[in-house]
């Protein structure tokens, strides 16, 4: 008698926050808010859509308070993870690109370009940073297996889950572009045979 394999789909939406109070910067793990402009972004990214069983957000502010406002309206669970936060930019935080080029003229574009040779003083190693990312990324799915929820995060930490669901190297990281409010999905189907993670859209909305 011939029967039918198991099969799960699990999907991940991925939400980076809203532009915050003071603007486009090397913010890190600096804990600014969300500007008026970076809330209106948010809503309108989700649209008044709620398909998710749960969400999940970074520790920050600019993540956290847009998770809260969203899970309350919508009576889902919500579960803070500091595993989430962004990478940490050590003296870069809170500094402009023009800023750190007014020091070092060329040290942004190192840094972009070869990520792991060139961090900034300080900074949280590359490393730790994709193993926190992906520890917490794999805790998720197994958690929430078979359901769909919603990560609101920092690009860098949707980065580092792209990178690792498309087993790109490390060093490519920084040539993902992630929007201020952009929606990124990635759908793990689960059958005998094994596990596909996929990227379905990047930088969407909803």
């Amino acid at each position: 008698m011939l029967t039918q394999s198991p099969y799960r789909s699990t999907t991940i939406d991925l939400l980076r926050h809203g532009e915050p109070v003071g603007g486009r910067k090397y913010r890190g793990q600096l804990d600014d808010p969300l500007s008026e402009k970076g809330w209106s972004q948010m809503r309108a990214a989700v649209a008044g859509h709620c398909p998710w069983t749960a969400v999940v957000s970074s520790p920050l502010r600019r993540c956290s308070e847009f998770a809260r406002e969203l899970a309350a309206q919508h009576g889902l669970p919500l579960h803070i993870d500091a595993r989430f936060m962004e990478i940490g930019f050590g003296t870069w935080q809170g500094l402009t690109a023009a800023e750190i080029g007014a020091r070092d003229p060329l040290a942004v574009q190192r840094f972009l370009a070869q990520p792991l040779d060139y961090r900034p003083p300080g900074a949280e190693a590359l490393v730790a940073f994709r193993d926190r990312v992906v520890a917490a990324f794999n805790d998720l799915l197994g958690a929430h297996a078979g359901t769909q929820v919603l990560v609101v995060g920092h690009a860098g930490v949707i980065r580092m889950v792209m990178r690792h669901v498309l087993d790109m190297p490390l060093e490519a990281l920084y040539r993902i572009q992630v929007p201020n409010a952009g929606i990124t999905r990635i759908q793990i189907d689960t059958n005998a045979t094994g596990t596909l993670p996929r990227l379905v859209f990047h930088a969407g909305c909803l």
